[in-house]
């Protein structure tokens, strides 16, 4: 009996880790060596290390040492590289101490190894604490950056995986299609580049992800693609003379810059908004000093057709871009709108952020300050033939509160969405009519991204972004 547990930390099954060997046919697995160690990323995890021979896979099976196992819980199957075989033990209780048991499989039976002692350390003081609650929260986790951790918690609020950054998260860690964590942490020099870091499981950094023509990648967003390859928005400056636009003779423009980068870091797509857009597109007042942050790109995403929606909070714009020629398909918001809002204000929304699509012809938005009172996350309906757009949902936090900037949404099962209100402290899961299936207690603090995922092994496999 071999669990396939891939939708969660642990799986209960019964009767597993101890089959008898006797099931082995000639040829079967065997076990030369096992041990397990520390995660110096996370105390809530552990490393199993196995030499096995005949093997296709090996998986982990373990339950507390102190209380009466009614069955272990077992780790996802890891498959064998020349006889060996490490695997991530995840979501473990802070200072308890468990049995481990390796479990080898192959097409000629499995066989369990000798227990393990491992005992788990206490979570770092400076670790947040969480509660959270709900009638019928969806299942799995929620990832989201708080100060100098990138973290997982359940949906009781227990932190249950964490990875600490010394100089701090940045704004978004969230876990990738690809199954790996990404997150932009800043470094000590404010002036020099920061690219993005991709991790694994247990928290190691992979790789490093950077723009190319040596501009500074933005913390805002990210898609990493199963190839490898990736896109991301970054920062792209020039001096420009604003005299006649209201500025100053020399102002340092910055615009938000879209690039895809192979898995080995070869520019594949520039788009730039120096081509595209006009300055007089950003009000005036963001416009007027030495330094314009003029669009402010904060979130990108696909369509179904595979071009780019792309979110410029300055601009109060979603730009749809093809993704192979760059050309601008249509603009939606802010001053160069071109949509027309039915049963609703035009333009419908401000200062937005974490555009996402749903399902064709639908997206949605966190609107921070659109025409409502308080932040809402939104979902239109888009007639991009005629270019009209309906708004069809929105949700706001209850109470009510206004973020002007930060914040988030992911559309989840069953017509479900996470929302994060930003710096204002609240992430609230409702379901398809509105109502808060699940929610953390208090004010979160500044939760930039909310995303939920089904498993701490594949992070983000398998679920929106």
């Amino acid at each position: 009996m071999r669990s396939l547990a891939i939708a969660g930390v642990t799986v209960l099954v019964a009767a597993c880790v101890n089959e008898p060997a006797n099931l082995l046919l000639p040829g079967g697995p065997a076990i030369d060596a096992t041990s397990v160690a520390a995660n110096s990323n996370n105390a809530l995890s552990a490393i199993a290390s196995v030499h096995a021979r005949n093997a296709d896979s090996v998986a982990v099976g373990y339950h507390l040492a102190d209380v009466p196992p009614t069955g272990d819980s077992l780790t996802p199957a890891v498959p064998t590289v020349g006889d060996f075989a490490t695997i991530p033990v995840l979501g473990l209780l802070p200072a308890r101490r468990y049995i481990l048991r390796a479990i080898v499989y192959s097409a000629r039976g499995n066989v369990a190894g000798d227990a393990m002692e491992f005992t788990t350390e206490d979570l770092p003081s400076d670790l947040p604490r969480y509660a959270a609650s709900g009638p019928d929260p969806s299942p799995g986790y929620v990832v989201f950056a708080a100060g100098t951790y990138g973290l997982a918690i359940d949906n009781t609020g227990r932190v249950v995986w964490y990875r600490r950054f010394p100089n701090g998260v940045g704004l978004s860690f969230m876990a990738e299609p690809s199954g790996h964590y990404v997150t932009r942490p800043p470094t000590p020099d404010p002036t020099d580049v920061e690219p993005w870091v991709e991790l694994d499981p247990l928290g190691n950094i992979t790789r490093t992800l950077g723009c190319a023509l040596g501009l500074q990648p933005r913390p805002h967003d990210l898609i990493s693609e199963h190839d490898g390859s990736y896109w991301l928005m970054c920062d792209e400056v020039r001096s420009m003379d604003l005299t006649t636009a209201g500025g100053i003779a020399d102002a340092r423009v910055t615009g938000t810059a879209v690039q895809h980068l192979s898995a080995d870091g070869r520019l594949l797509f520039h788009w730039s908004p120096f081509d595209h857009f006009a300055i007089t597109d950003g009000a005036l007042a963001d416009r007027t000093g030495a330094s314009v942050n003029w669009t402010h790109g904060n979130a990108l995403d696909f369509d179904i057709d595979g071009n780019l929606i792309v979110s410029f909070r300055n601009l109060g714009e979603l730009t749809k871009i093809d993704a192979a020629s760059g050309a601008v398909i249509w603009r939606m918001g802010g001053r160069r709108n071109q949509f027309t809002f039915l049963d609703s204000p035009s333009p419908a929304f401000s200062g937005q952020h974490s555009v996402r699509i749903t399902s064709p012809g639908s997206l949605e938005i966190l609107d921070n300050l659109g025409t409502a009172l308080e932040s809402r996350a939104e979902t239109y309906s888009l007639d991009e033939t005629a270019l009209s757009a309906r708004l069809a949902q929105s949700y706001s936090s209850i109470p009510g509160v206004v973020t002007q900037i930060g914040g988030s949404v992911q559309g989840l099962p069953g017509g479900r969405t996470l929302v994060s209100f930003g710096t204002a402290g609240r992430v609230q899961e409702y379901d398809a009519t509105g109502r808060v299936m699940w929610g953390i207690e208090g004010h979160a603090g500044y939760v930039f991204r909310a995303q939920r995922i089904r498993s701490l092994y594949t992070p983000g496999v398998g679920t929106e972004r």
